[in-house]
């Protein structure tokens, strides 16, 4: 037996229970890739040492309410991860949301060895994220902060919320989830106002407020409508030819918007898109129109001709 990586499971399987409420011991199995008699063996191994675990196998485990020892080191590459950590959220999360995370890591890094904490200052300065368009809106700074304590909470949100036409609507809502779809946030809700589910961007929330009335919906798993909109939304087919020299350059962006092969043919590439969003598509393609061409369907021609016209009216 490797009396170190066993004394690693062991550690790593302490911390777990720390960082949840209940843990299933076939959970900790998958995330260590050991069999379920070792992860019993090892939970046995640490109750004989000293730690109260409580629970039984079939049920779960935790550990006893407010118990916690300090973490006794990172390893290098532990330490290393702070480096970009707080930059990558910097860059995804909204502005409070982006201050708690900064304050948990700063009492993280507090415990790091002075040799790491330099290896960590001299790593985040050689990297940098440029930001080149904001997905959040900036006057509403804690709207993440303010969706997730709804969902802790189970209380109602009041949003003002600017629609795609643009207009300005007043709604109650009752989020089930947040996820980011693309370069976008977006959120699942139950809306008082529709008296349906509900899907929201969280760039297009002007004012948001956490209400003291509780949540009256028995909502869902958040997977589960996200599920039931694809089964509801029709898939369409995209081929557009690329020119050969530019296509690399959309080799990154193209993922966003439903990629799914291509293939090298007349001097470019024929790439194909599955999409539920064709004007959304368009809209795309219409940064490098000169250098693609539409080979299907006759909508997105459509739709691409319709923005032209729209452009060229704005400009007598």
């Amino acid at each position: 037996m490797d009396i170190t990586k066993r004394f690693d499971r062991l550690l790593g399987i302490y911390f777990y229970l720390q960082s949840k409420p209940l843990v299933k011991a076939q959970e900790l199995a998958d995330k260590y890739e050991v069999s379920l008699r070792t992860i019993y063996r090892d939970i046995k191994a640490l109750e004989h040492a000293g730690i109260p675990i409580m629970g039984e196998a079939g049920y779960g485990y935790s550990l006893l309410n407010g118990y916690k020892i300090q973490p006794i080191r990172f390893n290098e590459q532990e330490a290393l991860s702070f480096g970009v950590a707080e930059k990558l959220m910097n860059h995804y999360l909204d502005k409070e949301m982006a201050m708690h995370f900064g304050n948990a890591l700063l009492k993280m890094k507090g415990v790091l060895r002075y040799s790491d904490k330099e290896n960590v200052a001299d790593l985040e300065s050689k990297v940098l994220i440029n930001k080149k368009k904001n997905f959040l809106n900036e006057n509403v700074p804690a709207a993440l902060a303010t969706l997730f304590e709804s969902m802790v909470k189970k209380r109602q949100i009041h949003l003002k919320y600017k629609s795609v036409e643009n207009n300005l609507q007043e709604r109650a809502i009752e989020v089930v989830g947040v996820f980011q779809e693309g370069p976008f946030w977006y959120f699942m809700a139950y809306c008082h106002l529709r008296e349906a589910i509900r899907q929201f961007r969280l760039d297009r929330i002007e004012h948001i407020r956490l209400l003291d009335s509780k949540y009256t919906q028995e909502l869902l798993p958040l997977n589960t409508y996200l599920e039931q909109n694809k089964k509801v939304e029709t898939l369409q087919t995209i081929r557009i030819w690329v020119s050969k020299d530019f296509a690399r350059f959309l080799h990154w962006e193209r993922q966003y918007y439903g990629f799914q092969h291509e293939e090298e043919i007349n001097n470019g590439v024929e790439m194909t898109f599955h999409t539920t969003h064709i004007e959304y598509f368009a809209r795309w393609y219409m940064m490098f129109a000169d250098e693609a061409q539409i080979l299907e369907p006759e909508t997105l021609k459509q739709s691409v001709v319709n923005l032209i016209q729209a452009a060229l009216k704005k400009l007598d």
